[in-house]
């Protein structure tokens, strides 16, 4: 029995172009999903990933930052491609400044990104799946931060303790639905995110000895979080933050 395929399925990914969104589409199409990437610029790595496992690819060049009507980019995608089973909402920014420092218009950016979007695809999807009376899947990219306070991103931990209270009551009130909700805690991982950390000597020291595991995470190692939590088999997991952090939390 394969319990991770996924056959047959269309998966929305936010923040496909690179880092953890890219390597959740591919995995997401190495299990059999046609994929949808939502990217602010156009996605060929992402695109060529994808069309070597033989899966159909779809782009769609959108700035969350600044749409609008979310509901009808939802409509146009299902026009296109067909009905979604899977949404991951990847996409995300964030802004580093000290908290005496940080300026409103870094705030706005981030919560529109990282939480105000989600929200809203989040409801555009989950509409058209009631409609149709299917069962579907929505993963919420979170983060260690959705538990701490982290330092000098004060926007970006808002956003990340928003989108695990966001997950929490969008489970609630889909799950007579058969529609999941879960959420992915990526610890420190190697992404464009994280590459002023990890250039920085004292900051990657502090955070590697941190991490019981020893390193930074890879976007691989979140395959088997989104194959669980996409899978059929996981009808009865919802409202969950599975943590992927190489024990941080733990420490």
């Amino acid at each position: 029995m394969n319990w991770f395929d996924l056959s047959g399925r269309v998966a929305l990914v936010t923040g496909a172009r690179s880092g953890l969104g890219r390597a959740l589409a591919r995995v997401l199409a190495e299990a059999g999903a046609d994929i949808v990437g939502l990217g602010s610029t156009a996605m060929p790595d992402t695109a060529a990933e994808v069309a070597a496992t033989g899966r159909r690819f779809t782009e769609v060049v959108l700035d969350l930052a600044a749409a609008s009507d979310l509901d009808s980019v939802v409509g146009q995608v299902e026009a296109d491609v067909g009905a979604l089973d899977i949404l991951v909402n990847n996409a995300g920014v964030i802004r580093r400044a000290p908290v005496l420092e940080f300026q409103e218009a870094d705030w706005d950016a981030v919560m529109t990104v990282n939480l105000k979007s989600l929200f809203f695809l989040s409801q555009a999807v989950a509409r058209r799946m009631v409609a149709r009376r299917t069962q579907g899947r929505i993963i919420n990219i979170a983060s260690v931060l959705s538990f701490q306070g982290g330092i000098r991103v004060p926007s970006y931990t808002a956003s990340k303790h928003g989108v695990v209270g966001l997950t929490r009551l969008l489970a609630n009130e889909l799950a007579p639905h058969g529609i999941t909700v879960n959420a992915i805690a990526p610890g420190y991982m190697e992404t464009d995110n994280t590459a002023d950390l990890r250039a920085d000597p004292t900051r990657n020291r502090q955070i590697l000895d941190r991490i019981p595991v020893g390193r930074w995470g890879r976007p691989e190692d979140l395959a088997t979080a989104i194959l669980f939590l996409a899978s059929p088999a996981s009808s009865y997991v919802t409202g969950s933050v599975v943590a992927v952090d190489g024990g941080w939390l733990a420490r």
